[in-house]
Formats: C-alpha cells, structure tokens, sequence
C-alpha cells in the first residue's frame, strides 16, 4: 500500500505493480478491461511526470550538498544539475506518451465487447490452451539454462513430466487456466513441438508449458454467447485466484497456493461497470 509519505517505499510499490500489471496483461481473456486499464496507466503516467519533476528539483536544491566519492563538491554539484536536466527532459518526453495514452483511451472507449455468437444445435469445436504449469525464480532459472544448452524441445520434454493428463486438464479447467490462444508477453520465446507450447523469458525469468485442449460444445440457442475462456470452465463456482500444485509423485496434488498474480478488485478510481463490454 502506498505511504504518501515515504518516497522511497512508494517507489518500490510502483515499481512492483508495475510488474505484477506487466504478467498478469501477457492475455487479457476480457478485452472490456482495457478501457480501465489504460485509464490507470494514463494516471501513473502523469503522476510520475510529476515525480520526475520533483525528483528534478531535489537535485537542484540539494547541489551543495553533492560531492563525488572525493569529496569534490564542484563535480558532485555539477553531477547534479546535469542528473536535473536528464529529468526534465525524461519528463517532457512522458508529455508526448500522455497524449498518446489518451487518444488510445479514446479509441478503446467507442468500442463495443461482443463475445461470438453460434447457431442455434450447431457442434461447435473448440481449440484451447490449457496451462500445464508456470515456473519462476530458481526453478525458472534451471529450464532457462537447459534451453541454453541443450535446446527448448529439450525443455519441453522434461516439463512434461508436469503434464499428467486428465488431472491436469481438470485442474485448468476448475481454475480458469485456460486461452483461446496462448497467453505470450511481448517479450517472451515460443517454441511448439506437437500438442505442447513452451513459453520463457530470460529477461522476467518464468518459464510456461501449455498444452492444446479441443472441446466439443453445442449450442442451444441461436442467441448463446460463447463460453466465457477464463472464470466459470467447468464449474459454476467463480474463479478463486488460486493453482493447484502437482507433486513429483504422479496424481498427487496438494492444496490450492494462492495466486499472486490473480487479478485484484477493481480500482475505486474506475468502477467495474465502466467500459462497453456488455
């Protein structure tokens, strides 16, 4: 939670929801959200063209009081005003990405959100993803350095040992890890080798095995929406934010961990009503 007072903690707050936004957008499975999403975005923008400022500032105000590691005060001023003019001039460039932002906003408010429609009886068949599992940190770091040396289908086979087929596939499908196409960041690798997609990134250190899932599903109505990808799959419960854990020990899985990168309550700043994705 932000402090307003602490400029240091708030920095490494912003710092980290700006990560947490960075993966949890890799597949927006509501496309609706982007209007409020981008009203955030365009909010932070202008906050940290503040902050830049005044980071600015602070340097000028404080330049007799910079030295280098010499304790040379005329280098360690003339360091900081030339740390004050890189800041305003980052902020100026954050004017242009502003206007950019809200004339993106713009667009993305005039449009309507329409899940697909199917005829009424009609089979229809459906080709998914399901998420088989997502590694990071060090056991992330471990596939990475096996891609390296010897290849990502080398990496595909030994995370299959993940994969345990039905359980796996229910699994997915009780949590909502499933995607009409697979969930990618713009910086990530993508290698396929059969039914599986291995998706990794050296740079966030996560790993991903997807698998393809087919479902066969018949329409009632000529007026049915298509099945929510994400939330209800497979239950009537709502998605819980949660991921089970499967043991080495094949079928064994352990109790639901919580996801920390499940979506939060939405901002009070833009109400979950807003947008056009009804």
């Amino acid at each position: 939670m932000p402090t307003y007072t602490d400029p240091r903690r708030d920095a490494t707050e912003a710092s980290e929801a700006l990560r947490g936004l960075a993966h949890a957008s890799r597949a927006m499975a509501h496309p609706a959200d982007t209007y409020p999403i981008l009203g955030e975005l365009l909010a932070g923008v202008r906050s940290l063209r503040q902050s830049l400022d005044q980071l600015a500032t602070a340097h000028l105000t404080h330049r007799r009081d910079a030295h280098d590691d010499s304790g040379d005060q005329t280098i360690g001023a003339s360091e900081a005003l030339a740390a004050a003019d890189d800041l305003h001039q980052a902020g100026t460039m954050l004017d242009s990405v502003g206007k950019r932002l809200d004339a993106a906003m713009t667009h993305s408010g005039r449009i309507a959100w329409r899940p697909a429609h199917t005829v009424a009886g009609q089979d229809q068949i459906e080709q998914r993803w399901i998420s088989v599992v997502f590694l990071q940190g060090d056991e992330a770091d471990q596939i990475l350095d096996l891609v390296d040396r010897d290849g990502p289908e080398a990496a595909i086979e030994h995370l299959k040992g993940f994969d345990y087929g039905e359980e796996t596939t229910d699994a997915a499908l009780l949590n909502g890890y499933v995607y009409d196409t697979p969930p990618a960041g713009a910086l990530d690798s993508e290698t396929i080798e059969g039914d599986y997609l291995l998706l990794y990134n050296h740079q966030l250190g996560h790993v991903s095995l997807l698998r393809r899932y087919t479902s066969e599903t018949v329409e009632e109505e000529s007026t049915a929406l298509a099945p929510d990808p994400l939330g209800s799959i497979g239950t009537s419960q709502p998605h819980t934010g949660t991921t089970a854990t499967w043991s080495r020990d094949r079928g064994a899985v352990r109790e639901p961990e919580t996801d920390w990168f499940a979506p939060a309550r939405p901002s009070a700043a833009w109400p979950a009503e807003w947008g056009l994705g009804r």
